[in-house]
């Protein structure tokens, strides 16, 4: 089995579970909606983050071009998987007894949410480093614009309470996500 056969699988792994956790939180919203009332800023999250889990699998791609791997490179991509997982835990927990509602949980856990997908933004830079020039000139600067103004706007979103803000912000990341996918691939 070569290296890149081997990180795939992993990679496959943990981005299938962390799909695995969003669309099974969204199932128990449809399944149970009494029980903990949904909240459509806190679904347009989870569906921003699924459609970012997606773009990352078709994103990683690349790493076959990678010929040489080290293990502080194969423990760094996992390290940054791990943050996408985190993510989706965060924004459907096991369960929302100590919350009224998936709003409050939204609202009480934002620090944490927009801390880790602010660090994605930054680690995926280093992603894109990882796998060569040739790969990070591929990308214009709207790249590393887009990044960088997305982790500024996730310290921002730490800091907000404004419910219009966030109600904003993910129609602003949705929009912008499926036409920068669709510029790119």
């Amino acid at each position: 089995m070569d290296t890149f056969s081997h990180i795939k699988a992993v990679i496959s792994i943990t981005l299938g579970l962390s799909i695995t956790h969003l669309l099974k939180g969204a199932a128990k919203q449809i399944q149970h909606p009494g029980r903990d009332k949904p909240y459509w800023v806190h679904n347009l999250w989870a569906l921003y983050v699924f459609i970012l889990l997606l773009h990352f699998w078709w994103w990683e791609i690349s790493l076959h071009e990678i010929k040489h791997w080290l293990f502080a490179e194969y423990f760094f991509i996992i390290i940054y998987i791990v943050t996408y997982y985190s993510v989706c835990a965060l924004l459907y927990p096991d369960d929302l007894k100590d919350y009224q509602d998936y709003k409050d949980y939204f609202y009480s856990r934002r620090k944490w949410i927009f801390s880790i997908l602010g660090a994605s933004y930054l680690l995926d830079i280093i992603d894109t480093e990882i796998k060569g020039p040739t790969y990070v000139h591929h990308y214009n600067i709207e790249y590393p614009i887009r990044n960088v103004s997305h982790f500024i706007l996730c310290m921002i979103a730490i800091k907000v309470e404004n419910r219009n803000f966030h109600a904003a912000l993910v129609i602003v990341f949705l929009l912008y996500e499926a036409s920068y996918i669709l510029r790119l691939f």
